[in-house]
C-alpha cells in the first residue's frame, strides 16, 4: 500500500477503537504528537518529585512521611512507565532527559510554583492529582497502546494521591483557627493553576483537533476541565472552604459550576520559563542526574561483566 492506503486504514482501525501497537504504520505526525505527550507526561512526574520531596524530613508525623514516601515513590515508577512508553516509539530516554534539563522541554506548569507549608502536600494531593486524574482516565482510552495501558496503573496509583491530599486538607479543616486558615490559603494559591493543568482552551490549542481525530486524547482541554471543577467544588464546600473565584456560580440548566476564564499570561509566562521556581527546578533534576552518572556507569559496567561471563 502507498501511505494514502496506509493513512486511511490506519485512520480505519482507529475509528474501530482498535489499538494502535508500536510496530504497526503510523503517521509522523501521530508518532510526533504522541511522543510530545508522553514525554511531557513523564517529565511532570519526575519534577512533581520535587515539591513534595522538600516536605519529606518535616512531615507532620511518621505516618505522614510514609505514606509521603509511598507518594513520591509512585511518581518516579510513573515517570519511568511513560519515558519507557515513549521510547517504544523510537524516542531516546537520553534525548528526553536532555530536553527536560536543557529547558527545551515542557512539564506541568504547576510544578514552578512554591510549597509554603503542610497544607500546600494537601493541596497537591487534592487539587494538583485531582486535576491529573481526569486528565488521564481519559487517557485511559487513548489510542496508543503502550500509553493506554501505563495509564491503567497509573490511575490506581494517582486515586491514592489524590485521597491522601484530600485527607490532610480535611484533617486541617477540622482542627485550629489556624490550620483552617492554611488550608484556605493553599486552596487559594493551587486554584488557578490547577485549572490552568487542562492546557489552554480548546480555541487556542494547537494540537488538540488532531489529537481528538486520532484519538490520542478522548475529550478536550475544556471539558476536562469542567469535569474537575464539578468534582472538586462540592469537596471545598463540604470542608467549609471558598473557591477563590468571585464568578463562580451553579448553572441551574446546564448544571454546572461557571467559572472565570483562568489567567492565561500567568499560565503562557510560566511555559516559558518564567516561573516562581522554573529555573530552581530544572537545575535540582539535573543536578539529581549528574550526580547520579556513577551508578548509570556503574550498572551498566555491570551488566556488561554478566553478559561477557554468561556468554563464555
Amino acid at each position: 500500500m502507498n501511505d494514502e492506503q496506509k493513512l486511511l486504514e490506519f485512520e480505519a482501525k482507529v475509528n474501530r477503537n482498535e489499538k494502535i501497537e508500536p510496530k504497526d504504520w503510523m503517521p509522523e505526525a501521530y508518532r510526533k504528537n504522541l511522543v510530545r505527550m508522553m514525554s511531557q507526561h513523564a517529565h511532570s512526574e519526575i519534577v512533581g518529585m520535587l515539591p513534595e520531596g522538600n516536605w519529606i524530613t518535616r512531615a507532620p508525623s511518621l505516618r505522614r512521611k510514609i505514606v509521603l514516601l509511598a507518594k513520591i515513590q509512585d511518581e518516579a515508577g510513573h515517570g519511568l512507565y511513560l519515558y519507557s512508553a515513549a521510547e517504544t516509539l523510537g524516542a531516546s530516554r537520553e534525548e528526553m532527559l536532555d530536553d527536560l534539563h536543557t529547558g527545551k522541554a515542557k512539564y506541568s506548569s504547576i510544578f514552578n510554583y512554591p510549597t509554603l507549608n503542610w497544607a500546600d502536600m494537601g493541596a497537591i494531593g487534592w487539587l494538583v492529582d485531582g486535576a491529573a486524574m481526569v486528565n488521564q482516565v481519559s487517557l485511559m482510552g487513548t489510542s496508543y497502546g503502550p500509553y493506554s495501558r501505563a495509564m491503567v496503573r497509573i490511575c490506581r496509583e494517582e486515586a491514592f494521591h489524590n485521597r491522601q491530599g484530600y485527607e490532610i486538607i480535611a484533617k486541617m479543616c477540622s482542627g485550629t483557627d489556624q490550620q483552617r486558615e492554611m488550608a484556605q490559603d493553599a486552596l487559594n494559591r493551587y486554584w488557578g493553576p490547577s485549572i490552568m493543568m487542562f492546557g489552554p482552551s480548546d480555541k487556542d490549542s494547537p494540537h488538540s483537533a488532531q489529537a481528538l481525530k486520532w484519538k490520542i486524547k478522548s475529550e478536550t482541554n475544556d471539558s476536562l476541565r469542567q469535569k474537575f471543577i464539578t468534582q472538586t467544588v462540592p469537596q471545598a464546600h463540604a470542608r467549609g472552604l471558598t473557591i477563590p473565584d468571585k464568578d463562580l456560580k451553579f448553572n441551574e440548566e446546564t448544571k454546572q459550576w461557571e467559572y472565570s476564564e483562568p489567567n492565561w499570561d500567568e499560565f503562557f509566562n510560566v511555559i516559558k520559563g518564567n516561573g516562581p521556581l522554573n529555573k530552581l527546578r530544572v537545575k535540582t533534576r539535573k543536578d539529581a542526574h549528574d550526580n547520579g552518572k556513577w551508578v548509570r556507569d556503574a550498572a551498566e559496567a555491570y551488566a556488561k561483566k554478566n553478559a561477557t561471563r554468561n556468554v563464555a
